[in-house]
């Protein structure tokens, strides 16, 4: 009973959320747990309201079909969502789904207060999803990047990469001869890419700056 309570904070229709709830623990999957539940209020009838729910996974869309006998399931997960919104209107709200194709999915008659925090749940699960993807694809890049670039750091020829853009002061003779100075450079900048200090490209483009500075 505690469970269905949690859901019940609104003022949702209890038989709805009873009879919806059984159902949905059937269909969660490992890790799963449902945050928010939403019910449809229609102004005249509200028999067979529809029902929404968010877990931290996905949405689910429930409808009562064949006069309240039977109950049609749908849910969208959030790597195919794009975004959520609501809108009030007179008879409560409309709660909106954009998924990344395909048409939106608009649920009106769904009580202001329910659409407010069925949206904030369903934005903050998104969000989770969305930045827990953001990590996922930086952990990839980090792992295709060699490991000599990322973690070796050494500390001595910190400065070495200051000669790339100014005279060396121990032969000031070189600021007299610029072909000297840009092999200089050149041979620097060699030495650079060699010791794995810096990447090919940016070796190219610094090689190339060096030689358009001609």
């Amino acid at each position: 009973m505690n469970l269905i309570d949690r859901f019940l904070s609104d003022e949702q229709d209890p038989k709805a959320v009873e009879k919806v709830l059984g159902k949905l623990n059937d269909m969660l999957t490992a890790n799963e747990e449902l945050i928010y539940m939403a019910v449809q209020k229609k102004p005249a009838v509200n028999l067979l309201p529809d029902c929404i729910a968010v877990s931290n996974k996905r949405i689910f869309y429930c409808e009562p079909g064949n006069f309240g006998i039977t109950m049609n399931f749908k849910d969208i997960s959030w790597k195919s969502v794009k975004e959520v919104s609501f809108k009030e209107e007179i008879f409560g709200s409309k709660f909106i789904c954009v998924p990344l194709h395909g048409e939106n999915i608009i649920t009106e008659y769904i009580p202001k207060v329910q659409a407010r925090k069925l949206y904030q749940a369903a934005y903050e699960q998104l969000e989770d999803y969305k930045e827990q993807q953001r990590q996922a694809e930086l952990e990839e890049r980090r792992s295709t990047t060699s490991p000599v670039t990322v973690n070796t750091v050494p500390s001595e020829p910190a400065e070495e990469p200051v000669a790339l853009f100014s005279a060396p002061p121990a032969e000031p003779i070189h600021v007299e001869e610029p072909e000297d100075e840009t092999t200089l450079k050149l041979r620097k900048l060699k030495s650079l890419y060699d010791k794995h200090l810096i990447t090919q490209e940016e070796y190219e483009a610094k090689k190339a700056d060096i030689l358009d500075s001609l």
